[in-house]
């Protein structure tokens, strides 16, 4: 019943853009901070960005910094991503994550998890 919505993946060619989105359900996201995580196939998850729950801090993977924007509106209970400038190498599964400690980190646990949305960036 607590879970995240992705959605707003596709195919683009590199250099192309696209918006993600995650709805929460079940629960008020206000407290929370909310992470967005990848993983390509064969390939360990890893953290891509993260906006804190109040302080609106945020956290970017080096290999995303100057592309990605991570973006909440709490009135909605929706996180965005905005991906540009995208790479093959961005190509994977992103999810969004959501944690009560409600500040930014890797190393911290994730509570509620979407069931992923798929980016491919391929010409």
């Amino acid at each position: 019943q607590l879970q995240f919505v992705e959605s707003g993946g596709g195919l683009v060619q590199p250099g192309g853009s696209l918006r993600l989105s995650c709805a929460a359900s079940g629960f008020t996201m206000d407290y929370y901070a909310i992470g967005w995580f990848r993983q390509a196939p064969g390939k360990e998850r890893e953290g891509v960005s993260c906006i804190s729950s109040t302080e609106g801090i945020t956290v970017y993977a080096d290999s995303v910094k100057g592309r990605f924007t991570i973006s909440r509106d709490n009135a909605r209970n929706t996180v965005y991503l905005q991906l540009n400038s995208l790479k093959p190498e961005d190509t994977a599964v992103y999810y969004c994550a959501a944690s009560l400690i409600g500040v930014c980190g890797w190393n911290i646990s994730y509570s509620y998890w979407g069931q992923g949305t798929q980016v491919t960036v391929s010409s």
